[in-house]
């Protein structure tokens, strides 16, 4: 028996659709808007945010260099579409001050705040927003040129023309769905999901006093947790962890699980079944987490779990295969490119074993290529966010917040470029591209 949908298509012709509105995605959309595009953004949420707000990663990182330096202050070196993003939130209260975090700063938002500032950009830039809705199949012509995508909506099926689509899904679903070229981590192994979780009712005061301001626990809290793991008295996979004071009053943002599935493999989110597995075992690890706390840290005697994200964190799952490749040694050399359209002082930080292995990138950034935002096969799309085209070390820094704001700032000018000028994303010269990023705040040189 066929599987059937009885309702009614909506049809909807727009020049640029943008799927995901994560920051890659919002700062697509808004960028070419502000250019006079139609441009319509489809999000699975009732709100923007992707990992940033749903996954409650809490933080935007990236932003600052790292040095060895013990009294180091945050040197920023990324900007464009950020800078705007992190006056409106500090506007709003929404942003911390820049926080330790080992050798560089990072910035601790409230999420809540966070998804008021994506609609206030979308709504003043005349972005047509779809929330609650889910790219189920693509409009390809020929088998090489996409034109578009149908949406799952309550209402009906939603099928969107448009001129130029980003994948800002964060999993490379339009890639997949079109069958363009793409691969899921190294060899299919990718690194494991996180549940981040906010903790309430805390001295934060004491805790800051007792452990200091770096936001990565030190050894002491390690060891405490390797000490307590003995004899089964709490259940704590990762040893090194990491808590932020956050924007509100008594609490800190904990990002400290580390979720295997029960045979031991790092769940792979883009399967049902292990998506679901990460679910349960996220929310039983930050009951334990937060136990722990209350029973062993200093200021945390109160405290109580305050949220989780809608959903577990998500590092890594599928990547579209571009025409370009960031490799690892990119980023550890802090390698420059003549068509970089994107800035990254952060570090590669692999989240296996017990203890995440983090490599610093020092006083330097390394630059993205527009071309690992080109699929290498099929026209009328680009990619924006996590999903670029990246070895499995690179992706471990490339994929963070400041940066995808990044991404999407360029991803959003060269799609406009490619529609008003009738090119394939292909044509496009990045280094051409990178002009008019500088021009529009980037200040790559």
């Amino acid at each position: 028996m066929l599987g059937f949908d009885q309702r009614a298509a909506t049809l909807h012709d727009t020049d640029i659709l943008v799927v995901g509105g994560g920051a890659a995605g919002v700062a697509a959309a808004v960028t070419a808007a502000r250019q006079g595009l139609r441009v319509t953004l489809v999000e699975k949420y009732g709100f923007c945010g992707g990992g940033a707000v749903a996954g409650m990663s809490g933080t935007i990182c990236g932003m600052y260099e790292a040095s060895d330096a013990p009294d180091s202050r945050p040197v920023q070196v990324v900007h464009g579409f950020l800078d705007e993003f992190v006056r409106l939130m500090e506007t709003r209260g929404g942003l911390a001050p820049p926080v330790r975090y080992g050798k560089t700063f990072t910035r601790v938002h409230d999420p809540l705040i966070w998804r008021d500032v994506a609609d206030a950009l979308l709504e003043d830039a005349g972005v047509t927003v779809v929330y609650h809705a889910v790219a189920t199949s693509v409009l390809v012509e020929g088998g090489e040129h996409m034109e578009g995508a149908v949406i799952f909506t309550k209402e009906g099926p939603l099928r969107v023309r448009a001129k130029l689509t980003v994948d800002a899904s964060g999993d490379a679903d339009l890639v997949a769905m079109a069958g363009f070229p793409s691969f899921v981590g190294q060899n299919g192994k990718v690194q494991n999901p996180t549940m981040i979780f906010r903790l309430l009712g805390v001295d934060v005061d004491r805790f800051v006093g007792r452990y200091g301001t770096d936001t990565i626990m030190p050894d002491e809290i390690s060891e405490l947790i390797r000490e307590k793991n003995v004899g089964n008295e709490y259940r704590l996979p990762r040893t090194k962890i990491w808590l932020f004071p956050t924007t509100r009053p008594n609490e800190l943002l904990c990002n400290c699980t580390r979720i295997v599935g029960k045979d031991g493999r790092e769940l792979n989110v883009l399967y049902a079944k292990d998506f679901t597995e990460a679910e349960i075992e996220g929310r039983k690890q930050i009951r334990e987490y937060a136990r722990f706390f209350r029973d062993n840290l200093a200021g945390c005697e109160n405290s109580v779990i305050n949220d989780s994200g809608v959903q577990v964190g998500v590092r890594q799952t599928r990547q579209a295969k571009g025409v370009a490749m960031l490799r690892n040694v990119d980023v550890t050399q802090g390698t420059k490119f003549k068509d970089g359209i994107a800035r990254s002082p952060w570090p590669i930080e692999l989240h296996t074993g017990t203890k995440p292995k983090v490599e610093w990138l020092i006083n330097d950034f390394y630059e993205v290529p527009y071309s690992c935002f080109v699929p290498e096969r099929g026209e009328g799309l680009l990619v924006a966010g996590r999903c670029l085209s990246a070895e499995h070390e690179a992706v471990a820094s490339a994929r963070v917040t400041a940066q995808c704001f990044s991404y999407g700032h360029a991803i959003g000018h060269a799609a406009t470029l490619c529609v008003r000028n009738g090119l394939a994303p292909r044509k496009l010269s990045g280094a051409d591209l990178r002009d008019v990023l500088n021009r529009d705040g980037a200040r790559l040189d």
